[in-house]
């Protein structure tokens, strides 16, 4: 059985990892340097946790920059390429998605095409009537991004929109291919199995706006916010886990997720959603307020990414933190070793961490870091927990 994924983010890049330990897969990318990359090294983005899992096993997996032979007489093919918002049509851009699965069709018609994008309600109905095709099926996914090897190998769960002979057969490779052989499958429609992502998803953001509020109110009072989270967590009905303040919540999903969920509302009645957008934004601000009551002139940034572990950027909350700061005319210096210093920003980019010491007033973090713990009398963030 050849198995086929589209699509390299730490979604697709993950399962293949995960699928080709017992199926020969083969996994394709548009990036060209990305493939090119992959065929010879291990990716950053994957962490320690993937070197140590590739030196353990033995992969039957071919990384192509060739999406026909990738295609070709292949059973299944799994879609992993990205869905943006689209702030002007208020929905996820799905564009790409229905461009691979035309070209899926085209190529090897009969193959089953599991969709992990993530989509709007009621795409996968849409989809399936507009190429005259029943053998797609949305499966959505549930990974963490700096952990999405680990999310694969221990999942909480596989849910699969729709129950088919071929459906079942995905089902039972994902958990033939973890580490958890009682791990549970949940058969549901299309529509269900897509707003489960959605509402899961703006779930966690409803958590993380939670705690940032409690925060908040925390600061103002002049109250220990780890002392009252400790408290309100140590409830069982509550539980003492994903509670760490932040500047707000961002990443490739829960922003984008909770907005497309919004939309999906339409005219049906709702406060916690569209609250839940809001109180992101709120919290942004409030943090922005907090920084310039200190009066800086000039502010030094600890990263862009949203968390240890990860190079992504996409919607962190820090990045509109920096906007305002700018915006009321405070001058910025990022530490940030991802970026190129050819790249212009409105701000100063150094990878010398050495210059947040000599130069700003204040320094900013999302995420406090071992990096700069020699820093602290600068320091300002609502990492309580200090951890991701």
């Amino acid at each position: 059985m050849k198995i086929s994924i589209i699509g390299l983010g730490y979604v697709g890049l993950s399962l293949s990892y995960l699928i080709s330990q017992k199926y020969t897969t083969y996994a394709y990318d548009i990036d060209s340097d990305k493939v090119e990359k992959l065929k010879k090294d291990i990716p950053s983005s994957l962490n320690n946790e993937v070197n140590q899992f590739l030196n353990q096993r033995k992969l039957d997996l071919k990384i192509s920059n060739n999406i026909v032979d990738c295609l070709k007489n292949s059973t299944f093919v799994v879609i992993a390429v990205p869905t943006n918002y689209d702030t002007i049509t208020n929905n996820f851009n799905t564009d790409i998605v229905e461009k691979v699965i035309k070209n899926v069709i085209k190529v090897e018609q009969n193959a089953s095409i599991i969709i992990k994008s993530t989509i709007p309600i009621g795409f996968t109905e849409k989809i399936i009537n507009d190429v005259g095709k029943n053998n797609i099926y949305f499966s959505p996914e549930f990974l963490r991004e700096s952990k999405a090897l680990q999310d694969n190998l221990y999942p909480s769960r596989i849910i699969i929109g729709d129950r088919t002979e071929k459906s079942e057969t995905f089902a039972e490779i994902l958990k033939e291919c973890s580490n958890s052989r009682n791990a549970k499958i949940i058969y549901m429609k299309s529509k269900e199995a897509e707003a489960t992502k959605l509402f899961s998803n703006a779930f966690l953001a409803m958590r993380v706006s939670f705690f940032n509020e409690l925060d908040s109110f925390s600061e103002v009072n002049n109250l220990n916010s780890k002392k009252i989270i400790e408290g309100v967590s140590s409830d069982p009905r509550i539980g003492n886990y994903y509670n760490n303040p932040s500047f707000g919540y961002g990443g490739y999903c829960l922003p984008k997720d909770t907005q497309q969920l919004l939309n999906n509302y339409n005219n049906i009645p709702n406060n916690i959603i569209s609250g839940v957008v809001r109180a992101n934004k709120t919290r942004k601000e409030f943090i922005t307020q907090s920084i310039l009551k200190k009066k800086p002139s000039i502010v030094g940034v600890y990263r862009l990414i949203m968390k240890s572990g990860s190079d992504n950027f996409r919607e962190s909350a820090i990045i509109d933190v920096i906007d305002e700061l700018i915006k009321n005319g405070i001058e910025v210096i990022v530490y940030e070793p991802l970026i190129s210093l050819k790249i212009k920003f409105p701000y100063k980019i150094t990878h010398k961490i050495e210059d947040l010491k000599k130069i700003p007033d204040l320094i900013i973090a999302n995420r406090f870091s071992e990096e700069i713990k020699h820093l602290q009398e600068k320091l300002y963030t609502r990492d309580i927990f200090q951890e991701n």
